[in-house]
């Protein structure tokens, strides 16, 4: 009875990886190939850096209004969650974001509340962004396939608009706030079909429902992998080492069957982990903590909760900023002003005079994040590390850190410059950082320190990982002709 059933187990073992792996072997492959792709091409999205660079110098001198006056003109009961100050085309106007995430903006030449720009106007704003030729509006859109996500919820409908330049830029401009909220090239819009929209399964009709989209992410990779573990497993059951097949083979198979049997015991466990990986990156379960700060830490951390900043903006007309953003720090209020390269400045509100802040004024802040417990850390980072580093993207050096002697033992990262608190990361998303960004993304320090490593590895592993697949799409379709 024991080895009858352990012959059905294994003939049904044999019978499940076949025929899931069927299908399955398809979104492998096309996994495999799009993660190549987006190696090198990204999804669109508006960086801070491009924000910057296409917004208007501060006309200062057509300020009348100051940021308290705009506040109680939104009717704002505490401080915002953010409080900016900027042009809208020629016009300056404070960009209020509450705590809940509503939207609100404050002309500040005369205090009137602006909730929806023109097609005329958003062309205006348009012609700012660098490199604009003959702008041009192209339509205007509810949601499509680069503005699908929930994050432009607030800014629907958008304007779109070609620029006419070399690169086919296409500008997103929200007609609420008229600000410009999401760029495209020609070369991300036709990369982007081969390369994250499939590997990331992002078509607009699926993507939109954030709920339904997550539930197929998470069956269909768990799906995979599945299939994955039945592969190794059977991979190892048909290997012979020893007692070898006929010719000295450690394989029964041949043709495109010793292909997918040999491939996959090599790349077998980089597959397997690819797809864990994968999975995991949906938090399944929620079993990974969330990666910002929570309000009541921040709120502690400004040390001020008023609708108040007692900020006159004198600032000289000679200033080249393009942004000023109002923040708390400690319960002293500050002036953060940007320019159009995006280097940020510390300025006292009241004076318009640099007020540099130091790491003690801002460690000193920081303490307020987790009153009950000790601080443990305070640390400047002037290098990255294992778990403050730039890959894809950039991300502010030098930076701060304050551990504290939580349950979760939290760290937080501190913006020297601004003291922006630029994250949370607690024992359980760091460990996220090794089971979602290493194994999935490869993102070990000695490889992002030498960029070429890390290309010819993930190259390796990826076409390892193809053959594997593709040799599965084949031998599938064979039998089911066969069939």
């Amino acid at each position: 009875m024991p080895r009858r059933l352990t012959r059905t187990l294994r003939r049904w073992l044999y019978i499940g990886h076949r025929w899931i792996g069927i299908i399955t072997c398809l979104f492998f492959a096309m996994w495999f190939v799009s993660g190549v792709v987006m190696m090198y091409v990204a999804f669109p999205g508006l960086s801070e850096k491009e924000r910057l660079a296409a917004l208007p110098d501060m006309a200062w001198e057509k300020v009348r209004l100051s940021p308290d006056a705009a506040m109680a003109a939104a009717g704002a009961k505490t401080f915002p969650r953010d409080l900016r100050l900027q042009m809208l085309d020629d016009e300056p106007v404070y960009r209020l974001t509450g705590w809940d995430g509503q939207r609100q903006t404050i002309s500040a030449s005369d205090g009137h509340g602006i909730d929806g720009v023109t097609l005329d106007r958003a062309l205006a704003v348009a012609r700012h962004y660098p490199g604009a030729a003959d702008v041009q509006s192209i339509e205007m859109v509810e949601r499509d396939q680069w503005s699908v996500t929930a994050r432009y919820d607030p800014f629907r409908p958008l304007y779109q608009i070609a620029l006419n330049d070399a690169a086919g830029t296409r500008l997103y401009v929200s007609s609420r706030t008229g600000e410009i909220v999401l760029d495209t090239s020609a070369t991300e819009r036709v990369w982007n079909w081969l390369g994250s929209i499939p590997h990331w399964i992002y078509p607009t009709v699926l993507r939109k429902d954030n709920a339904l989209w997550r539930q197929v992410i998470l069956w269909l990779s768990g799906i995979c992998l599945v299939v994955a573990v039945s592969g190794i497993w059977i991979g190892i059951l048909r290997v012979r080492l020893r007692r070898r097949y006929s010719g000295g083979r450690v394989t029964p198979y041949r043709g495109w069957m010793a292909w997918h049997h040999v491939t996959g015991l090599f790349a077998g466990v980089f597959v397997l982990t690819w797809m864990f990986s994968g999975w995991l990156s949906v938090n399944p379960g929620e079993v990974f903590s969330s990666r910002g700060p929570s309000r009541e830490m921040l709120q502690r951390y400004a040390g001020h909760d008023a609708p108040t900043v007692a900020a006159v903006v004198a600032v000289t007309p000679s200033s080249r900023a393009v942004e000023a953003r109002f923040v708390w720090l400690g319960g002293a209020p500050l002036m953060l002003l940007a320019n159009r390269q995006g280097a940020q400045a510390a300025v006292d509100p009241l004076t318009g005079t640099a007020t540099p802040l130091s790491d003690d004024r801002i460690f000193a802040a920081a303490r307020t994040l987790l009153p009950d417990v000790a601080m443990t850390m305070q640390a400047r980072l002037d290098q990255y590390d294992s778990y403050w580093y730039a890959h894809h993207g950039t991300r502010v050096l030098p930076v701060l850190r304050a551990g504290f002697d939580d349950v979760a033992q939290s760290w937080f990262h501190l913006d020297p410059v601004t003291g922006d608190v630029l994250g949370r990361s607690d024992t359980s998303r760091r460990s996220y950082r090794w089971l979602f960004n290493a194994l999935h993304s490869f993102d070990f320090p000695l490889l992002l320190t030498y960029r070429p490593a890390w290309d010819v590895v993930v190259w390796l592993l990826s076409l390892l990982g193809m053959i594997v697949s593709v040799s599965g799409v084949v031998i599938g379709w064979r039998y089911l002709r066969k069939t």
